[in-house]
């Protein structure tokens, strides 16, 4: 009888008030629940949350940080933070050492290549399909997008928050081609090779400008052209120029 008074008045203190939630663990700037709305572990969480504090600056590429650091910035907890670091890991944004911290990836010209080179591979097989069987009306629909930002951009400058959207736009495009293919393990693939592409353009942004921006969309616009004429080798041929002066562009070959 005692020990289960005991249990009942832990339980007690335990349980929730009525109608109150239940308790959250709590770090850095917001609590954080085992599973959020989203369905998520606070080890998926806390995987986003880097990135994205790596793509707001707010955590600096090629800089070290402690496991103490990344708490505060992230606001999880320590045992999901070091699970999503294992993941960031395996996935090339970071190396753990075991003494000095945790070193950041910094964008370099073997990230920009093996991009760049993982990209191409996927969108050749994706372009050639999207030549052969992507509908006239969705390839017309492209092109009076890619025509409409031109248009916008005649005698402008851009700001950061312009520049943004416009390469969201342009990997939008990219996106779109590779999706025609309807296979989830390529979108995913692409869809982190991507993320590093972004990863080195973070310190270019700032110099981006009108004409670079039309000169990319002007070759998005080649591969439309060869899309609509049902040219899969022409389609195939326009990505790899694109590519070839995108990289280019990438490492500060404008």
């Amino acid at each position: 009888m005692k020990g289960r008074s005991v249990t009942a008045a832990r339980a007690r203190r335990v349980a929730p008030a009525p109608g109150k939630a239940a308790p959250t663990l709590t770090q850095g700037r917001e609590p954080v629940a085992d599973i959020d709305r989203q369905g998520r572990s606070l080890g998926d969480l806390a995987r986003e949350r880097f990135l994205a504090a790596l793509f707001e600056r707010r955590i600096a590429p090629g800089s070290f940080v402690s496991q103490n650091d990344l708490v505060k910035i992230l606001g999880v907890p320590v045992g999901p933070l070091r699970d999503a670091l294992r993941v960031l890991q395996a996935e090339g944004w970071l190396v753990i050492h075991a003494r000095s911290g945790i070193e950041l990836r910094k964008p370099d010209f073997e990230l920009v290549r093996n991009s760049y080179q993982m990209r191409l591979i996927l969108e050749r097989a994706a372009v050639r399909t999207y030549a052969e069987v992507a509908p006239l009306a969705r390839i017309a629909e492209q092109e009076e997008r890619h025509l409409a930002i031109i248009e916008t951009l005649k005698g402008r400058e851009l700001d950061l928050e312009r520049a943004r959207e416009l390469e969201a736009f342009d990997f939008g495009f990219h996106l779109d081609v590779v999706s025609i293919l309807s296979n989830p393990l390529i979108s995913a693939a692409y869809s982190q090779a991507q993320r590093f592409v972004q990863l080195v353009r973070l310190d270019r942004e700032f110099q981006l400008s009108s004409p670079l921006v039309v000169r990319t969309i002007s070759e998005h616009l080649d591969i439309l052209k060869a899309c609509r004429a049902r040219d899969p080798a022409a389609a195939e041929a326009a990505l790899e120029v694109h590519f070839s002066r995108a990289m280019q562009r990438a490492i500060g070959f404008f």
